[in-house]
């Protein structure tokens, strides 16, 4: 499990098609599954939790909503901690404590201490994403770079369909703890295939852990005018995305299509797009460059926020999977242009990133509760296509920027 301290510098790069790129995606794979799996197994049960515990749906939102909000916050501190710990120690040391805390929340009776392991569990998931951005970087080839990233969020797509769907359809089979239980032992053999499958750092240089540095890094980061709206980008199409996930539930259980909770997990199974949508991403990305595909992406999200408008099933059910697969697309692209833009310090870079991302997810995950309450579901799609919009606007600032560092590949 531990990274060397190499002495010097070193120029070796994983390439695709060699035996470590098939160890490395295959351990970044599921780390991405076991990531988004254990966090968002509890969406499909946010009204099944509104029911049992007798709260209202924005408060039920905190299951999920608090998990992302403290994962932010610890994202800044964790990618500094991986300088001196290690990657690979910090990420797999991430993914079996968040297994194991999943296991424990199942048996809790009381909602505060359900919340607050749920906080809990954030907290310790920190130290996955931001590591996992900046290891790709360092490790990996640059050419192989969009295809390596693609995978790790379609890993990420997989785990976060096969949460929900898994929840869904124990929970009314066996009950909502059962189900909690059984995706924390998903997650745990998750990350086990990890450990065992990544490759050890060899472009990683411990550094000692200082706060003046760290302080220095974000704002030499924050001073880059791309990185900002890329920052921006994380917040607006995750802040989307999460809502319409948290709130279609709600919709698709109450008339006119009173589905079943186990119907509803098995309609999350267009995650399976956003599986295939990050490598197709990815591929396309490399032809026709992250400033053409970014704008595309985020317009597939809107486009798929305003199907979920119909009142028949199949439509709906059709514009959540292009939700999927823009958002997918988006953050595919968004991510791994961090990464290549970031002038040294990529951890940070990476961190800054998914701080605005799931502050995104955390923030207007909660704030669609009250679209809801106040004006249903044309409330909820009104608010989440006004920060598209918003996001595509970016985009398209981002592609006019006088220099667009690393803009291809």
């Amino acid at each position: 499990m531990n990274d060397p301290t190499p002495t010097t510098a070193t120029s070796f790069h994983i390439k695709r098609g060699s035996a470590e790129f098939r160890r490395t995606t295959l351990a970044m794979f599921a780390a991405g599954f076991a990531t988004f799996a254990l966090m968002y197994c509890v969406q499909p049960l946010l009204p099944v939790f509104a029911s049992d515990f007798r709260v209202r749906p924005v408060s039920a939102s905190l299951a999920l909503s608090l998990t992302t909000f403290t994962l932010a916050g610890s994202l800044l501190v964790a990618s500094a901690v991986s300088e001196a710990w290690g990657r690979k120690n910090m990420m797999a040391g991430s993914v079996i404590g968040a297994a194991f805390l999943t296991i424990a929340s199942a048996a809790i009776p009381h909602w505060g201490a359900f919340l607050a392991v749920r906080a809990l569990i954030g907290f310790v998931l920190s130290g996955l994403p931001a590591v996992a951005m900046a290891y790709l970087a360092e490790e990996i080839d640059p050419k192989s770079m969009s295809l390596a990233m693609g995978l790790y969020v379609g890993g990420s797509g997989f785990g976060g369909m096969s949460g929900r769907l898994i929840t869904g359809v124990l929970a009314d089979l066996a009950g909502w703890r059962i189900a909690i239980a059984g995706i924390g032992a998903i997650g745990l053999a998750s990350g086990i295939i990890f450990t065992s499958s990544l490759p050890a750092s060899r472009n990683f240089t411990r550094r000692t852990l200082s706060i003046r540095h760290l302080a220095r890094s974000y704002a030499a980061h924050l001073a880059d005018p791309a990185l900002r709206l890329l920052y921006a980008e994380g917040f607006l199409i995750m802040g989307g995305f999460v809502t319409i996930y948290n709130y279609i539930t709600f919709r698709l259980i109450a008339p006119p299509f009173s589905l079943s909770q186990a119907a509803v997990g098995m309609i999350f199974t267009v995650y399976l797009v956003g599986v295939g949508s990050s490598a197709w991403s990815g591929h396309l990305t490399g032809r026709i460059g992250r400033a053409r595909m970014l704008p595309i992406a985020i317009a597939l999200e809107l486009a798929g926020a305003l199907l979920t408008l119909s009142g028949t099933l199949w439509l709906v059910i059709a514009g959540i999977a292009l939700v999927t697969l823009g958002f997918f697309a988006s953050h595919t692209t968004a991510s791994a242009w961090v990464g290549a833009a970031a002038r040294g310090a990529r951890a940070q870079a990476a961190a800054l990133y998914l701080f605005l991302y799931y502050l995104g997810s955390s923030l207007v995950g909660s704030l669609g509760g009250f679209a809801w309450s106040s004006w249903g579901w044309s409330g909820v799609v009104t608010m989440i296509a006004l920060l598209l919009l918003a996001g595509l606007a970016l985009a398209v600032r981002l592609a006019t920027l006088p220099s667009r560092r690393a803009e291809v590949m």
